[in-house]
């Protein structure tokens, strides 16, 4: 109709109908949003940008590496790269100097992303590749342990305090007999189950095998259980397949798997855990591939496949999930000489510190496909808990070069003691829960970590602030100790309410029991390290003599039912994180 409006001009001079030339146009649109589609809307496009954008375009383009603060130029490493591939056997040094924390787990600082150290570095074929999007980096591994400040807690130092000393033998007894009943009967399993006598293979790791070995050797290197140690390392050489297909959980599997793995690299230097961390982060990847980059919780390890939890609200990732990967993310970038896993990490630090937050409150709940808070629900526990504590941590093993972290953490802070942190009747401080404006006035064990959580920014802290954030720590992990202090056990309860006149207590039943969990006694060691106070060692071993009494059977340790019952019923698990952390 259109065409028979314009003056001298026929339909059918084009020879075509008019629902032909209409098919025809639909096709022509179609082509050429195919064609801008995949130059600007497909995931990776840098082979279609080479034909239509500049090559000065190209080279000018930079990354921003919020973990070190520094901006990395494309061109920088694309120079390194070719000379990488033209004398691999010669030495090279990098255009400028970086600098290495050398009490951060080796931290580097780097301005053009070529990872090295302040002198020359014999590059060889094992630790180059010419893979387009990624250099090998050269991590000198030696010189990063001779420069350590402190040597691994536990190498030849021993305690000159006899009760002390007495003390440790007995936890490191503890950590030899849990080891052994695992060794005997559950051996390459996830965790055992000692009132059985066999192994828990459980449901969150995606098919991978040998959590609890893995999660244990760090603890088994600092408390120099040599032969224990060989052992581990062994399997993991032998026995650790990571071609395998089922759903993880993205979060379970970064802080026991690649967490252990990569402890154990710093603490030995031994390739095999670098090689098996940096294999098991690239199976992660997938998980972030989702519309806002935030990753969704579970990930099928062997075809990439990724969910989120049915029981998540509206199919959202979880805070603690999502907000607890920065640590390791950053040192795989840092040994792999690929930028791919700090980047995935830093997104979801831009997106979290772009939304606006309820109160200054982060949410639990997130959707990775809207990009938005699915519930106001905020919790320093379960769901929440981790993500504070990585941000502290981020910023103190960057040598407290990640600001970014540091400003998100005292942010977070303040909002959570203006709105979640209370006094009960009888005078303790403890830290509820919020939903929506209202709060729940209750608490769990894994807020414990509060304590040292605040106790380690403390120092950090603006100057005015400091003093505070210590007595703070202090009040929350009395507290705590009141809830062990409050059972028959002398064991805490997973959750401890302050309400309808409960102080500090378990007050439904489902909430008694007991898993092995870490958080209390960790809160103990950070704050005796940093206060010296003698009430923090007593505390600890306190538990330790609990544990003896209360979960320690024939064939290992198990957790209890109920905290509050001294026949305990026991739930037939030692948990993987009862050696990597509890007894650590």
């Amino acid at each position: 109709m259109f065409l028979r409006k314009i003056s001298g001009i026929f339909p059918a001079g084009f020879g075509l109908r008019l629902s032909q030339k209409f098919v025809f146009l639909l096709f022509l649109s179609g082509f050429i949003t195919l064609c801008f589609g995949t130059l600007f809307l497909l995931p990776d496009t840098s082979k279609f940008k080479r034909i239509f954008l500049s090559s000065t375009h190209n080279q000018n383009v930079e990354k921003i590496h919020s973990y070190a603060g520094k901006k990395i130029s494309r061109k920088a490493v694309e120079d390194e790269k070719s000379i990488l591939r033209n004398s691999q056997h010669e030495k090279w040094k990098s255009k400028e100097k970086f600098k290495m924390d050398v009490q951060s787990l080796g931290v580097i600082a780097s301005d053009n992303g070529v990872l090295t150290q302040d002198q020359e570095v014999s590059v060889n074929k094992e630790h180059v590749t010419a893979h387009k999007d990624q250099i090998k980096p050269v991590f000198d591994y030696e010189t990063f342990r001779k420069n350590l400040k402190y040597p691994p807690l536990g190498r030849g130092q021993e305690s000159k305090d006899f009760e002390m000393h007495e003390k440790r033998k007995k936890v490191k007894e503890m950590m030899k007999f849990a080891w052994s009943s695992y060794k005997r009967y559950a051996w390459g399993e996830n965790e055992l189950r000692p009132l059985t006598k066999d192994g828990h293979f459980g449901s969150l790791f995606g098919g991978l095998k040998g959590a609890t070995i893995v999660d244990a050797l760090d603890t088994l290197f600092i408390m120099d259980l040599k032969e224990e140690f060989e052992d581990a390392q062994k399997w993991i050489e032998t026995s650790l397949d990571l071609n395998v297909n089922g759903e993880a959980s993205l979060f379970e599997v970064n802080i026991r798997y690649i967490g252990g793995l990569l402890s154990a690299y710093f603490l030995t230097g031994k390739e095999v855990f670098r090689d098996k961390a940096i294999g098991l982060g690239n199976k992660l990847l997938p998980a972030f591939s989702t519309p806002t980059g935030i990753p969704r919780g579970i990930i099928n390890l062997g075809n990439g496949l990724n969910w989120s939890w049915g029981w998540a609200s509206a199919g959202s990732s979880i805070l603690a999930e999502f907000g607890t990967l920065h640590l390791e993310f950053a040192q795989l970038s840092e040994l792999s000489g690929n930028t791919i896993f700090i980047d995935k990490v830093n997104t979801i630090r831009k997106i979290l510190g772009k939304i606006e937050k309820p109160h200054g409150l982060y949410p639990n709940y997130f959707s990775p496909v809207t990009g938005n808070w699915v519930q106001h629900h905020v919790s320093l526990g379960g769901l929440g808990d981790s993500f504070y504590e990585y941000l502290i941590k981020s910023w103190l093993m960057s040598a407290q070069q990640d600001n970014e972290a540091k400003d998100m953490y005292y942010k977070a802070l303040e909002a959570i003691e203006a709105h979640l942190i209370r006094k009960s009747v009888g005078g303790l401080t403890y830290i509820a829960e919020w939903r929506g404006g209202i709060l729940d006035h209750k608490m769990g064990h894994l807020t414990c970590f509060a304590a040292g959580m605040l106790a380690l920014g403390a120092k950090g802290a603006p100057t005015l602030k400091r003093e505070h954030y210590m007595d703070l720590a202090s009040e929350i992990a009395n507290t705590c100790h009141e809830s062990y202090a409050r059972t028959d056990t002398k064991l805490g309860p997973e959750v401890f309410r302050f309400d309808f006149g409960a102080e500090a207590t378990a007050t439904r039943l489902g909430e008694r029991y007991y898993l092995l969990r870490p958080e209390v006694v960790e809160s103990y060691v950070y704050l005796w390290r940093l206060t010296h106070n003698p009430k923090y060692r007593e505390w600890g071993w306190e538990i330790v003599q609990a544990l003896e009494k209360y979960c320690r059977i024939e064939s290992g340790f198990s957790g209890i039912r109920d905290v509050y019952n001294t026949s305990p019923n026991h739930d037939n698990i030692q948990q993987s994180f009862f050696m990597s952390e509890t007894l650590k």
